[in-house]
């Protein structure tokens, strides 16, 4: 059924009377209107029209706003709670230890394959090749998980979230970059915005700026480059269960006879099955131990380098000079530019520094890395190169061959232990990116379970989970060696790295203003080094290289398939709004009957009456006599605090009874629907913004009064005419006149009666709440819309491939507004909608 509705401007009104907006504007209960909106039109007598608007202006009393869905809103209390900046050393300590088992477990497992992979590519014929392999992974893991995440990247969270998506809000908060055109003026005033905009000295910055808003193509660039980096991220949930299982169980085939390659197979199968089957359960369930793990194998890896360096060879030392690189690039020329590769799985896991930056704090991190991590890495790498010394032709099992004999065993079960919970932590990093993903709308909604009632970024996503696997497994029956798997993971680890780097640059020349001659030094030394290696690892496309490169187009096209349509969808609505002239024909009945209940419309507007509420009126014989336009809404900030989440607002003259709700959160914040606590809270909520509305307009009549008087006195004592346009001034375009404004308006306040003070005598007001409590007794309707999106017949051939089957596929088979919502199917109505974009 195509819409025909009426377009308009889609304005609304608050209370009996339309005003025009200054520059700046304030919701009823004292938040700001978006600036986006239209000009107010103004339907009322001439005479009251220039003492409302003007008075209006005036009135900048902003009192608390209330979170009336705490329910909706968070379910776990105290989740929002940060880490204290300012912990003890113990403190700090402690969280650090902890970051070894959820941060580092990608890293620390290295080891089992790195030296395997290099010297497949370079046979050892001198000690050269040995001492320039080892110099290389050295100078590796000090350049770019050291220099570059510990000392830069860290540095630019958001508000102590860090990851792809991060990097991305911090930059929408400071460009209107992103594509969705639903910005408002009033998201700015969150406290997590923490908006310190470029200053006027710096033209660079506001250039930039500048630039990125006007130019739609650069916006759709920085989109695609935030998708890409995403979808290497999924790619790597995917490869790393693989690789590192597959390398800790490859370990039993020179132990055991007759473990060939088919029993590594079916036991990592086995595995991996086990690891995925048990995530349900949660992270704080399943890993509860990660970290006491994670810390005994570090030990262990840095003690055992440590021995086999001081057993077979100390000289291995003079790998700290970088010369041997020149002269293992000078022997080996094409082999090294391909070992290159292997090189690269040094620093698998090192964007999890950045990603798993919201569970812990940066200096927790930098700790652990610096003083655990790095040092006991590097023994376990030199004490192989020490061991290969005596040995180089024991390249291919390095790892578990230069272990003491004694302690194989023990050193496989905690190598096990370790890939499984390096897995775990990519695994839930692809949870979390998904997530990131689906508030941001750039993913179709799926069902998103919370195992945790302390943190929230403990979430498991059953379709994800077991997609996970199979892929996993696939990977795992069809390469059959570690090798080939290798290849694949080297691709997206340096594919994230090189997005991390665009973005961190772009960050540090529009937010954080840094010298143009540093800003360039941070691409142009790591983001070259990453390029020479993902010229390295592209070379083995042929030889599994190609499967992070599927993986990661494949869920490009879902995510920015998902976006597009939905950009499309919403300027549709937009344009297809209905007028508020057509509203106000109508009259307060809405050209139907009005019954007692209260009807929820969930839609996506952030101004305007939806298109979908005029189907409803033309499809049902009666419509509720209260009416809630409920906006669900994500803004570019990790979480919205609670006293900061709603924004209410009257809808069309108080006999029309419609109400508008802007529910906004963060890509990091929890919503938990229990559909009787937010019907409950919801009908308080308006209770409040009723009586708050009341005292209101009772302050403005009597602060009205008071300007009139003082005005009369003023221009008496100066004998100069006071003049209309004097009131007309919208004094909220200066903020600092804020406080001078509320401290008058509560001096005001204190002067009135406590007859017009008191709420309860408001004859209009009562009526109201008896009205709204008939509603909430006689029940709740959901009135929700099943849309379809179709693209014009004069569409391109790719845009109607696009829309008319690949999004409307994603559209049907995601999880629907109804299943979001636990609410019986009796009070749900739904009409079917079809747009034309």
């Amino acid at each position: 059924m195509e819409k025909k509705m009426e377009e308009g401007d889609g304005i609304e009104e608050s209370s009996s009377a339309r005003f025009i907006s200054g520059s700046e504007s304030r919701w009823v209960d004292g938040s700001e209107v978006d600036s986006d909106s239209q000009t107010w039109s103004l339907y009322g007598e001439d005479e009251s029209r220039e003492e409302q608007g003007g008075l209006r202006r005036r009135l900048s009393k902003k009192p608390k706003r209330v979170d009336s869905f705490d329910v909706e809103a968070m379910g776990i209390a105290g989740s929002h709670t940060p880490h204290s900046k300012d912990l003890s050393l113990l403190g700090t300590v402690a969280l650090a230890f902890q970051t070894l088992g959820v941060v580092y477990g990608d890293m620390g497992t290295s080891p089992l394959y790195v030296f395997n992979d290099v010297f497949s590519k370079v046979p050892i014929k001198s000690e050269v090749d040995i001492l320039g392999a080892l110099s290389l992974v050295m100078y590796t893991i000090a350049l770019l998980p050291f220099a570059k995440y510990v000392f830069v990247v860290l540095k630019a969270n958001d508000n102590g979230e860090g990851g792809t998506f991060a990097l991305y809000s911090l930059i929408c908060r400071y460009a209107k970059v992103n594509l969705l055109p639903n910005q408002q003026r009033s998201d700015e005033q969150i406290s997590s915005f923490q908006l310190k905009l470029p200053t006027p000295e710096l033209e660079r910055a506001l250039n930039i700026k500048e630039c990125l808003e006007r130019r739609s193509s650069l916006k759709t660039l920085l989109l695609l480059l935030v998708l890409m980096g995403t979808s290497m991220i999924i790619g790597d949930g995917i490869l790393t269960p693989a690789m590192s299982v597959m390398s800790a169980v490859s370990g039993l085939q020179g132990k055991i006879p007759g473990f060939n390659t088919d029993a590594v197979v079916l036991l990592s199968s086995v595995i991996l099955v086990a690891l995925f089957s048990i995530q349900r359960f949660g992270t704080g369930k399943v890993g509860f131990m990660f970290a006491p793990v994670l810390a005994i194998w570090f030990f262990s890896i840095g003690s055992i380098g440590l021995y086999n360096m001081i057993t077979y060879d100390i000289t291995v030392l003079r790998a700290f000079n970088p010369f041997y690189i020149y002269l293992f690039f000078q022997r080996n020329s094409r082999k090294a530019w391909s070992a290159l590769g292997g090189c690269v799985l040094c620093i698998t896991g090192a964007e999890a520094m950045f990603a798993d930056l919201g569970h812990f704090s940066v200096i927790s991190i930098q700790i652990a890395f610096t003083c655990v991590v790095f040092p006991c890495l590097l023994l376990q790498y030199m004490g192989q190169a020490a061991f290969l010394m005596k040995n180089p032709d024991k390249a291919e099992r390095v790892f578990y061959d230069s272990l003491p004999g004694v302690l194989f065993w023990p050193v496989f079960v905690i190598a096990t232990l370790a890939a499984m919970i390096a897995s775990q932590a990519m695994i839930s990093a692809t949870f979390s990116c998904i997530k990131q993903s689906m508030a941001l709308g750039c993913f179709p909604r799926l069902k998103i379970v919370h195992t945790s009632r302390r943190f929230m970024g403990q979430i498991y996503i059953p379709v994800i989970n077991w997609f996970l696997m199979i892929m996993c497994i696939v990977v795992v029956a069809s390469f059959r060696s570690t090798t080939d798997i290798a290849n694949a993971y080297g691709i997206a680890e340096v594919g994230v790295m090189l997005v991390s780097t665009t973005l961190v640059t772009l960050v540090m020349l529009l937010i954080w203003q840094t010298n143009l001659f540093l800003a360039l030094c941070f691409p142009a030394i790591f983001g070259t080094i990453e390029l020479i290696y993902l010229s390295a690892v592209l070379t083995k496309i042929m030889e599994g290289g190609w499967l992070p490169l599927v993986f990661a187009c494949c869920f490009l096209c879902i995510m920015y398939t998902w976006n597009y349509g939905s950009v499309l969808k919403y300027r549709s609505e937009m344009r297809e709004k209905i007028s508020m002239d057509f509203m106000l024909e109508l009259g307060s009945t809405l050209g139907t009957v009005r019954v007692p209940g209260i009807g929820l419309l969930y839609n996506e507007l952030v101004q305007g009456i939806p298109s979908i509420f005029g189907q409803f009126l033309l499809g049902l014989p009666a419509i509720h006599s209260t009416i809630v336009f409920v906006c669900i809404k994500y803004v570019p900030v990790p979480v919205v605090p609670q006293e900061e989440r709603f924004l209410f607002r009257r809808v069309c003259p108080k006999d029309y009874h419609m109400f508008r709700c802007i529910a906004r959160y963060g890509y990091k914040d929890v919503r938990k629907e229990d559909h009787h606590s937010f019907e409950k809270l919801l009908v308080e909520s308006l209770e409040k913004f009723l009586r708050r509305e009341a005292q209101d307009l009772a302050l403005e009549s009597s602060v009205m009064e008071m300007e009139f008087d003082n005005e009369s006195v003023r221009s008496r004592d100066s004998g100069v005419p006071g003049t209309v346009g004097e009131l007309q001034i919208p004094l909220l375009s200066d903020r600092r006149n804020v406080e001078l404004c509320t401290s008058t308006l509560e001096e005001g306040a204190s002067m009135l009666p406590s007859s017009i003070m008191s709420s309860d005598e408001d004859p209009s007001l009562e009526y109201e709440l008896s009205a709204l409590r008939e509603a909430m007794e006689s029940g709740f309707t959901y009135l929700l819309a099943h849309g379809d999106v179709r693209a014009k017949k004069e569409s391109w051939f790719i845009k109607k491939l696009a829309i008319n089957y690949f999004y409307a596929f994603l559209r049907r088979n995601c999880r629907a507004g109804a299943a979001n919502m636990s609410v019986p199917h009796v009070n749900i109505m739904q009409v079917g909608m079809t747009y034309t974009v």
